[in-house]
């Protein structure tokens, strides 16, 4: 069955599955800070807060994944884009990630921003530094020890910078 992929801006029907994802995807803690245990209303409250351009990656129907748009920093720092990214681990290996990533390049464009920074990529997430060094992000910083990795323990995180 062919598998038809479509990027949308988030709707209120949309929260429970994102809910989903981030919950199955942070109970592993190797690829986002936010604590295992964290509760819904604390992570919705961060997706989809209203500083935020939430998408979605729909698969026939589903919400495969969903990424946001938010500035980097406030006022004289805000031409500066920032982002977050996540997929449904069944959904992973589709190339999902790269058409949320190449799609959010798009919409930071529309949105004004002239650059986009990700300021927290866990070093040993070896499928994000592939993504976003293949679509002309370079690496800018490194910052040692800055992730508690469940099973790795301290870890260092990456700082990446593109110019739109």
């Amino acid at each position: 069955m062919q598998k038809e992929v479509t990027i949308r801006a988030v709707k209120p029907e949309d929260y429970d599955q994102i809910w989903e994802i981030i919950r199955q995807v942070i109970k592993t803690g190797d690829t986002y800070v936010f604590d295992p245990d964290s509760s819904r209303e604390k992570i919705l409250g961060y997706w989809i807060a209203p500083d935020k351009h939430c998408f979605v990656a729909e698969v026939n129907g589903a919400v495969a994944g969903s990424f946001l748009i938010k500035s980097n920093q406030p006022d004289l720092g805000n031409h500066v884009a920032n982002a977050s990214y996540i997929v449904h681990p069944e959904f992973r290996g589709l190339g999902i990630g790269r058409m949320m990533g190449e799609a959010s390049i798009s919409k930071a464009r529309e949105l004004g921003y002239h650059a986009m920074q990700f300021n927290y990529v866990i070093k040993t997430n070896t499928t994000a530094v592939t993504l976003w060094k293949s679509l002309g992000f370079r690496i800018v910083g490194e910052v040692p020890n800055a992730y508690r990795h469940q099973q790795l323990g301290l870890t260092n995180v990456y700082i990446f910078y593109r110019e739109l």
